[in-house]
């Protein structure tokens, strides 16, 4: 394909998810250029001057001990702001975090990354575009059938059967790496099954509570997102009774109740 502009994908690691309060700890970037040179690659490590939370670094494996001596992104911003110039950007779910990421930093170091007139390329939103996560892709893909009458209930709950049984059929055998390395059979048999769907990070449905790097219930929301969720409650008991008050579910209200009686027990 023909470039008109030099092509850069990057992707950025961070301190945390977000993109306002979190702070970049590395960048890579590929340099596509569009006259056809060899690309050029750039890769730094960043001090955040934040604490890197403990679930991005056991994501990205850097922590602030590893970064301590690492240059802060002011005094790399005019380096990457110069490797980027007037390129066009890329990554992977980049326009919803890796490019306001990057903009947000350059922002706090006096520089203005503009996107209105550069190109950006997300390879994550045209693998959702074109392989769409819908009950009606499913079908087609795993059962070879066309939907009919979708959002009818039978209609759907039919073809989700068909989509369960072809997938029997298609991952037999199959075996998952998680992310810790173990090698599991996740079709094994219908518990082994159940075990593949369930999700340990979240303590209710709504993902309003979930397991901090401890173990331990933290919020997932709002103003005490990332704390305990006892540590709060001891500190701010009103907090409790605001969740209680508030449109909230009935599993995320018993979940919160049941901790803070824990809490005081203890």
């Amino acid at each position: 394909m023909t470039l008109p502009n030099d092509l850069i994908f990057f992707d950025l690691e961070a301190t945390g998810l977000n993109l306002t309060r979190d702070r970049i700890v590395q960048i890579a970037m590929i340099k596509l250029f569009a006259d056809g040179r060899p690309s050029e690659e750039l890769e730094l490590k960043i001090n955040p001057t934040v604490p890197v939370s403990a679930e991005a670094a056991a994501i990205h494996g850097l922590t602030n001990a590893d970064l301590q001596d690492a240059p802060v992104f002011a005094d790399v911003a005019q380096r990457l702001y110069d490797f980027i110039g007037d390129a066009d950007l890329g990554g992977y779910n980049s326009n919803r975090y890796d490019v306001p990421l990057l903009q947000e930093e350059f922002y706090r170091a006096g520089l203005y990354l503009d996107t209105a007139s550069r190109r950006l390329i997300d390879a994550q939103h045209i693998f959702y575009q074109m392989e769409p996560r819908t009950l009606a892709a499913a079908l087609k893909f795993y059962a070879g059938k066309e939907m009919v009458d979708a959002h009818d209930a039978l209609a759907d709950v039919r073809a989700t059967v068909d989509v369960f049984q072809g997938q029997l059929k298609h991952y037999a055998g199959a075996t998952f790496t998680k992310e810790d390395g173990t090698v599991i059979e996740p079709f094994a048999d219908i518990d082994s099954i159940a075990e593949f769907c369930r999700d340990d990070r979240y303590l209710d449905a709504t993902r309003r509570i979930k397991r901090g790097p401890d173990g331990v219930p933290v919020f997932n929301f709002g103003k005490h997102a990332g704390k305990a969720v006892a540590d709060v409650f001891a500190r701010e008991p009103s907090y409790l009774k605001w969740i209680l008050d508030k449109d909230f579910t009935t599993e995320v209200k018993a979940l919160v109740q049941a901790i803070d009686e824990e809490r005081r027990k203890r």
